[in-house]
């Protein structure tokens, strides 16, 4: 029987590789609304509540961006906004820099999705209200990809300036192109614990959670069944953060992990381990 996992669970910050700093440091600031926490020649930290990383950038030598579904990989992160509002005024700011936005109401969320200038998906949303959230009868989250009522946002946001990401601004979940769907559901289920939020077979797709959130992680097959891995100089996502409550999970999943033959190391007082699936590190602390 699988052992689930700790249902405070919850993503931390996550850490990109970009061909230029100095001009993804002014994307991230001036168009997703991040605030520049700390920086050096190669790496930036950025925050929202002007104490915690949210977002690492780090600048790669001879650094290769990579075609749309080229490869198993990140295929987007998602910043989760506290309300409609906030996200009334991400959208209205998107809109001032001509942003190429894309869109999806999701039945329990609202999202925009967009691209920074190395090609790495990003979507911005905000959740529904969870006791609105519905499952079908094999327990999956009923989840659509309908139109956002975009004239409701705007309306929603008003005549408030925007102000950036509020403080209250989390990483809610991320989102993987993998080479293999069960390989990844063994690990993220399996080995890990997380609950099976949505087996979309139907669209090559699964999503996990811990606590019963509609998504923290998302698994897809939309490169490629067996895509390539991308290469180590390809923009993309180094690592993911996932935040265990206590030492007694951490040291927990760190035992499933071994003995099941993940072998994650330790740096920097976190634990480190790659994603079989997508090639993706997963860094794994507590709170």
């Amino acid at each position: 029987m699988t052992q689930e996992i700790h249902p405070h669970t919850e993503l931390g910050y996550v850490k990109l590789k970009v061909s230029n700093l100095k001009r993804s440091i002014s994307f991230y600031r001036d168009v997703i609304g991040f605030q520049l926490l700390k920086q050096d020649d190669k790496t930036a930290e950025f925050t929202a509540d002007g104490k915690h990383p949210l977002l690492v950038i780090e600048e790669i030598p001879n650094a290769v961006v990579l075609p749309e579904r080229a490869a198993a990989g990140l295929y987007h992160y998602a910043i989760l906004l506290p309300n409609r509002k906030e996200l009334g005024l991400a959208l209205k700011n998107l809109l001032r820099h001509g942003i190429d936005i894309g869109q999806g109401d999701h039945l329990v969320s609202e999202a925009l999705y967009l691209s920074d200038p190395d090609h790495n998906g990003i979507e911005i949303y905000r959740d529904r209200p969870r006791e609105g959230w519905k499952r079908d009868d094999q327990g999956n989250y009923v989840m659509g990809t309908e139109p956002v009522d975009i004239a409701g946002l705007l309306e929603e946001a008003g005549d408030q300036e925007w102000q950036g990401l509020p403080p209250e601004t989390k990483i809610g979940h991320v989102h993987f192109h993998v080479r293999d769907l069960h390989q990844a559901k063994e690990f993220y289920h399996s080995v890990l614990g997380f609950g099976i939020a949505g087996d979309y077979r139907y669209m090559s797709a699964l999503f996990v959670s811990a606590g019963g959130y509609h998504h923290h992680i998302g698994l897809n097959l939309w490169a490629g069944h067996q895509a390539p891995f991308a290469p180590p100089e390809a923009c993309g996502m180094a690592y993911y953060t996932v935040v265990l409550p206590d030492r007694a999970e951490l040291e927990n999943i760190l035992h499933r992990l071994e003995s099941s033959g993940h072998r994650p190391e330790e740096k920097d007082d976190a634990w480190f381990v790659k994603d079989p699936a997508s090639g993706v590190g997963i860094r794994l602390t507590m709170k």
